[in-house]
């Protein structure tokens, strides 16, 4: 498969097989996500599989802004809790911001760490849907997590159980513009 067939390919999986996702596939998919470009090479991008019950707990109780996403996390055979290391990416080694964007860079190294993760299990033959709507607070306190880290999306992940149609895509022509 090309880079190019996996980007046109990958689509938002939101119903999956019962079929269990392996250890060993899930380590595979993380090392290849672990070549996603950082802030200055930082790899503040932490991931944590999660299932059976803590799964379960958080499909029903970390979904109140958006309870159909408590369904989707309860149907897929695992859930990625994606983390980052706080207070490294956009910053210099004095603690000082090395951007005007300050720690918000950070988002950007976890988005491109989390289409990574998403492509690499495309690939493996794996779905995956970057969630974003869930109830922070509550899920980062059900994954207690350390002080220095913070939660910034969820991923359910198993093996496709629907083919979405790609949807329609914006012409080139308002994507792109050039100056002279």
């Amino acid at each position: 498969m090309t880079a190019k067939e996996c980007i046109l390919g990958r689509r938002s999986i939101r119903k999956f097989k019962a079929d269990p996702v392996s250890h060993e596939l899930l380590a595979q998919i993380v090392e290849t996500a672990s070549y996603a470009p950082s802030w200055k090479h930082t790899q503040i991008t932490r991931y944590i599989a999660i299932e059976g019950e803590l799964k379960e707990k958080i499909a029903t109780e970390g979904t109140s802004l958006y309870p159909p996403n408590g369904t989707i996390i309860s149907n897929a055979p695992v859930l990625i809790a994606v983390t980052v290391i706080k207070n490294r990416s956009g910053f210099e080694r004095d603690g000082s911001y090395s951007t005007p964007r300050g720690d918000g860079w950070q988002m950007y190294d976890a988005g491109i760490a989390s289409q990574t993760f998403c492509l690499a299990a495309y690939e493996q033959g794996l779905g995956s849907v970057i969630l974003g709507l869930f109830d922070q607070d509550a899920v980062a306190s059900m994954l207690q997590l350390p002080e220095d880290r913070e939660l910034v999306a969820l991923i359910p992940v198993g093996y496709p159980d629907e083919a979405p149609v790609a949807p329609r895509r914006k012409p080139v022509e308002d994507l792109l513009s050039y100056l002279t």
